[in-house]
């Protein structure tokens, strides 16, 4: 019989909302929501009315102190989830965090050395991963059906007015530790890595085009992955039309999404080549089906690996591997250089901070 898991949400925001109504929705019988965490009041007790929660909480602290959870899931904004994951899991408690999961790769670490001494786990929200159509795509890749990758490309094309800005902790390195790279194009760039395989080196430029920010808006960079095949990214907060796409080129056939916040089945097409039509179809119309991306999937995933007592989805190693290729994005953009996969070590000012030895432009107060 599966278990119920007490989880309390940290923060209150529009994130937080999201949540909370996937979790009601999708699995009411996995996760009961006893409690939230917010400074302010006003915002935490309508919350908490919205969601009938009896109990709020001003600190992380004040929550641990009294409440016994199996999980407390982070949506904060980026600058509290290093602290909060590490009190989390320094009182033996779990923690799913929101993107991104730290500041940096130095932040990451000691989130990491907290996980590997605490009884609970630390994962990172990337619910992307958890369509059926993307398991179908990494079933057909491993069995050979779709062939080698040989190139792919993965975009984030948004847009955010100057008003989205006006948010104290937005655009600043310190407090959300980059811009559409590390707040936005994260969860495609996860999402792709989760289908392709580990990276190896990146090229890469980023800009400050239009918003009034120290951190990015658009960036740009071709990868290399440990295959072989290779891989264009681009992210950007300035694109009218918004769309989140990846493209996979393998052998034997062409596997494309087109979507925007969330996929369907119906958001994927998959070409294959002549020779190949039956085969490379017949296992694209297989199981599973039917799943889409969203919090709920991946939540269905964390409540299945607590009920077999093993670390949730995206684990450690995962999420690390995808904020190890933001920093080195970022560190070829502001340094003009190729960066390969573990170059960027403490000696590294890229380690300490995204921005590393410093943006090509001025900080804007």
């Amino acid at each position: 019989m599966p278990s119920t898991y007490r989880l309390a949400i940290v923060g209150t925001g529009g994130i937080a909302h999201l949540h909370a109504a996937e979790l009601r929705r999708h699995v009411p019988d996995r996760f009961e929501l006893v409690a939230a965490v917010d400074p302010d009041t006003g915002r935490l007790d309508a919350f908490n009315a919205q969601f009938g929660l009896e109990r709020g909480y001003a600190s992380i602290e004040e929550l641990l102190a009294n409440e016994e959870l199996d999980l407390v899931d982070l949506c904060t904004p980026p600058v509290a989830h290093g602290p909060g994951a590490i009190a989390a899991l320094e009182a033996g408690v779990g923690v799913v965090c929101e993107k991104p999961p730290a500041l940096s790769l130095e932040e990451f670490d000691r989130i990491a050395a907290a996980a590997a001494a605490s009884k609970g786990d630390f994962s990172i929200i990337s619910q992307h991963r958890f369509g059926s159509a993307a398991e179908r795509v990494r079933n057909m890749s491993a069995a050979g059906v779709l062939g080698k990758l040989a190139v792919a490309k993965c975009d984030t094309l948004w847009f955010r007015p100057a008003e989205y800005f006006a948010v104290d902790w937005r655009g600043r390195w310190e407090t959300e530790g980059g811009g559409p790279t590390m707040g936005h194009g994260i969860h495609q760039i996860d999402t792709l890595l989760s289908l392709v395989g580990p990276w190896s080196e990146v090229v890469a430029t980023a800009h400050r085009h239009r918003r009034d920010t120290n951190t990015e808006d658009v960036s740009h960079a071709i990868v290399t992955l440990e295959s072989g095949a290779s891989v264009v990214i681009t992210n950007s907060l300035l694109s009218p039309r918004e769309v989140s796409q990846i493209r996979l080129d393998y052998d034997n056939a062409t596997v494309e999404l087109d979507h925007l916040y969330g996929y369907g089945d119906s958001n994927w097409t998959v070409t294959p080549l002549e020779e190949h039509v039956e085969e490379v179809m017949q296992a694209w119309y297989s199981k599973p089906r039917g799943q889409s991306s969203g919090h709920g999937a991946q939540f269905a995933r964390i409540a299945d690996a607590l009920d077999g007592k093993a670390a949730p989805p995206v684990n450690v190693t995962e999420a690390r591997r995808t904020l190890e290729l933001l920093a080195a994005i970022y560190a070829s953009a502001f340094t003009g250089k190729r960066v390969r996969a573990g170059e960027i070590d403490p000696t590294s000012p890229f380690y300490q901070r995204m921005n590393g030895s410093g943006a090509p432009w001025p900080d804007r107060k």
